[in-house]
């Protein structure tokens, strides 16, 4: 059995573990000196990660106020798209407004987060978000029109589903001239807390999509790629054709065959 010595240490150890950063003050002050190491170790562990969580939370303050210095007064709409590279699947946008309160913690370019994370996000953005719209434009819509024409499309069926007329509307990437009061932003869903959240609406919803064709397409893996030419699904398109949820103008150089279903 531990001594009463070694199990204080674990109940403070244990303390200073689960500390916030005014807390984490209090017990630096009172443990600072005290000389076993399990106290020691936790104190700089927490000292750590009470610096990465100051640094989290300035890098999305940040995020909000380059969204207000670009976007201005009034509302600021970010949308984003997922999906422009894939061989199969729609192309998905989405538009979101936030408020100024409360901050979203967490949010960032949706590639920088792990799929779990994205979807915890996303509900709360949908649960706090002033308007949000999501729209879609289909794998034969695309073959017709060219890609160009379809993101035009897809923003502008976002912007409307939102159900409001923004004061700015933030756009990843280059000019799609989409909207009067737009302004592009490069790498803009690392860079404005609006166009983040839309690129993890329009990640998750798209990715949701993706499993849910899995099971009506078997065999193209789309669980997996979610659509984009990785090699297991290049190998299923030479083997199997097309399925109806593929780009035909995309996929050429994998396949002559028509569609399959």
């Amino acid at each position: 059995m531990p001594d009463a010595g070694i199990r204080r240490a674990k109940e403070v150890a244990g303390l200073i573990a689960g500390a916030g950063p005014e807390e984490l003050q209090e017990l630096e002050a009172r443990y600072a000196d005290d000389p076993r190491k399990q106290v020691q170790h936790a104190l700089d562990t927490a000292r750590k990660r009470v610096h990465r969580e100051e640094l989290e939370r300035e890098r999305v303050r940040g995020l909000y106020a380059f969204q207000r210095e670009v976007g201005g007064p009034g509302l600021v709409m970010g949308v984003d798209e997922v999906g422009r590279g894939a061989v199969a699947g729609p192309l998905t946008v989405a538009a979101v407004v936030l408020p100024d309160e409360p901050l979203l913690w967490g949010i960032d370019d949706s590639k920088r987060l792990a799929p779990a994370r994205r979807e915890f996000l996303s509900k709360r953005i949908e649960r706090h978000a002033v308007a949000l719209g999501i729209a879609h434009v289909s794998p034969q819509t695309i073959d017709e029109r060219g890609m160009a024409s379809c993101l035009r499309i897809a923003m502008a069926g976002a912007i409307e589903e939102c159900g409001i007329d923004p004061d700015c509307v933030l756009i990843d990437g280059n000019p799609v001239h989409v909207h009067e009061r737009e302004r592009c932003v490069v790498k803009g869903d690392a860079k404005a807390a609006c166009i983040a959240a839309a690129s993890i609406v329009a990640k998750v919803t798209r990715d949701a999509l993706m499993v849910s064709f899995d099971e009506e397409y078997p065999g193209y893996h789309l669980a997996a790629c979610k659509g984009y030419a990785s090699a297991e699904h290049v190998q299923a398109i030479r083997e199997l054709g097309l399925s109806p949820i593929h780009r035909a103008s995309f996929c050429g150089n994998f396949v002559e065959t028509p569609r399959l279903f």
